[in-house]
């Protein structure tokens, strides 16, 4: 176990898409309704790098369950699944390249980063999702009330 993950941490790989779903349903319940976010391109740019600005954030949920499977270079498809049961924000960016090129994209936010390294405090990290990786929640409809 690394620095900084505690023994709620889950971790899988899924070698195709229905095994990624069985395991899916073992973070979530038994028959979860799944709301799936992943980077989308909606305006394609040709330009390798350019600056882009932030010109929406959505925040789809605050929810310690949020399971994020990254693809694995295989000639077939696996998918490295984890989670992480902290303070975690989902986020859904919009972003605007200097060219026009536009991404939707998804973004977690890890709140408390403490067990990372202690002298980090409660300072976040944020990263965004490539669009071949995929971000799993629990649709906002089927999350109970407090």
């Amino acid at each position: 176990m690394e620095e900084g993950e505690t023994n709620t941490n889950t971790k899988f790989c899924a070698t195709s898409l229905e095994s990624l779903l069985d395991s899916a349903r073992q973070v979530f319940g038994s028959n979860p309704q799944l709301k799936v976010l992943t980077t989308i391109h909606i305006r394609n740019s040709t330009t390798v790098l350019q600056n882009y600005t932030i010109t929406e954030v959505k925040e789809i949920i605050s929810d310690p369950n949020v399971l994020g499977c990254h693809p694995m270079p295989y000639p077939y498809a696996v998918f490295f699944c984890q989670t992480q049961k902290n303070d975690t924000k989902l986020y859904e960016v919009l972003v605007e390249g200097d060219n026009g090129a536009k991404v939707q994209a998804a973004a977690v936010c890890h709140v408390d980063t403490s067990k990372w390294d202690s002298a980090r405090g409660k300072s976040p990290v944020c990263h965004f999702f490539h669009s071949d990786n995929l971000v799993l929640v629990l649709s906002p409809a089927a999350t109970p009330s407090p």
